[in-house]
């Protein structure tokens, strides 16, 4: 089924382009730098994704801290804001005269706006609930007598985080 969504643009496009067309757009200049753009940041933005949405799924679908609400609806707010509501507010949050763009600025020496880096800060922002989300319910569904009946057998968190949730969750 993954195959299928991977490659249904790929079909639509051959279905609604001339070979010809598809011929030019495949030797325009710019078609290189376009994929290559695509792909590193949607790999850079899905390793950042992974690494630090797992935790936090976890984290928001264990704890009991006021805190929980308020940051799980941050991590939805994409979901409600219109795109390009959406991409507005990241124009204010990341511009060199902000709070936060400031401070890369000074960090770096550059600006995100419109650079590889605000491009994958903006592509995480998006695509976090995604991820999120569906996690924090696997993770909820966990029984908390599975992990305990772990812990009795000696299982480590960690073991018992590899061994017994990840494999609950995976679908």
């Amino acid at each position: 089924p993954m195959l299928v969504l991977l490659l249904l643009p790929v079909v639509a496009l051959l279905f609604s382009a001339s070979p010809a067309d598809l011929a030019a757009g495949l030797e325009h200049p710019l078609f290189s730098p376009a994929l290559s753009l695509s792909l590193r940041s949607t790999l850079v933005s899905l390793g950042v994704i992974l690494l630090g949405g797992t935790p936090l799924a976890w984290w928001l679908a264990r704890s009991t801290s006021s805190s929980r609400s308020v940051i799980e609806a941050v991590v939805a707010m994409p979901l409600v804001l219109p795109p390009t509501v959406l991409g507005f507010y990241l124009l204010i949050m990341l511009n060199p005269e902000s709070a936060f763009g400031s401070l890369w600025v000074e960090l770096t020496g550059d600006s995100l706006t419109f650079s590889f880096s605000g491009l994958v800060i903006a592509s995480i922002i998006y695509s976090l609930p995604f991820m999120v989300q569906p996690l924090q319910a696997g993770f909820r569904a966990v029984p908390e007598s599975v992990l305990e009946a772990a812990a009795t057998l000696g299982a480590s968190p960690l073991d018992r985080w590899l061994n017994v949730v990840l494999p609950m969750v995976k679908r």
